[in-house]
Parts: structure tokens; sequence; C-alpha cells
């Protein structure tokens, strides 16, 4: 088991972009930027992506890949790169992200300290339902909802 490269007290959940070091808050993520031991990595193998659509393209140096964001615990609910894809080409899930009031409401829970308390309250919105459900109808089909365009 591995812990925050940072504090080595928590498991870490997280993956610095420029130097892969593993953190486990956004606290030491700070304090890792804030000293000088921060080196640029460069991977031989380039990451798998799919191009973001322009309304939520990131800016960073370099793309996240899947082993930023999972633990090896978490890379059981890896989803297929195909499926990704096919969010990214949905006219529905376009449609949906058009809406203003969607783009802060996702807003606010990538920048909430408590994630999960944030995501619980953005479920009790409809648009941001509406928009769960829509990624959800792509990445699980159901079978009679499989022939169907998201």
């Amino acid at each position: 088991m591995q812990l925050c490269g940072i504090c080595s007290e928590n498991l870490p959940k997280y993956r610095c972009p420029a130097c892969r070091i593993r953190y486990c808050s956004l606290g030491c993520f700070k304090k890792h930027k804030t000293d000088d031991s921060c080196q640029q990595v460069k991977d031989t193998t380039p990451p798998v992506t799919t191009p973001l659509p322009e309304v939520c393209a990131s800016t960073a140096e370099e793309p996240w890949t899947a082993d930023d964001l999972l633990d090896e615990d978490s890379q059981s609910d890896r989803v297929p790169l195909e499926r990704l894809q096919q969010l990214g080409e949905s006219e529905a899930l376009r449609s949906v992200l058009q809406n203003p009031h969607l783009r802060q409401l996702m807003m606010a829970v990538d920048s909430a300290e408590d994630k999960a308390k944030a995501m619980k309250k953005a479920m009790q919105e409809p648009l941001f339902v509406e928009f769960a459900d829509q990624c959800l109808k792509i990445i699980e089909p159901t079978e009679e909802g499989s022939d169907e365009e998201c």
C-alpha cells in the first residue's frame, strides 16, 4: 500500500502532472508546489487521451491520464477508451453541456474541498441529474437503449 508522497500519512488520491508524485489532498499539493523538489518527468510512452470539447479543454501543458486519477484499486472501474470517445461524440451530451448553469455546477464540484458533499448537493439539481444520466447512457447502455445515440 502506497502513502502520500508529501505527508506520508494518508492514501494518495492524486498525482502531480509534472513530477508524477502521488499526494492525498489540496494541502499536500500546495505544499509540494511551494518546495523546489518538483521536476518535470519525461514519459517515453505517450498517454492515452481523448480530445476534450472546446468548452472544457484543459489549460495544462500535458493531458491527464487515468493513472493520474486512479489508484491501483480503482483500475477495475476504468472506463474503456471507446466509451470515453463516445462521450465526446455525443450530440445530446454536447447540448446539455451548453447550459451555463450546468457548467457552473460542474466547476463548483470540481473546485470544492469536500467533493463528495458537493456532488451530493449537485445531484439535487435536475439539470445535473440529466447530465449524469446522459453520461451513464453512453458509459453503461441498457439492452433496450444501446442502439440509441445519447
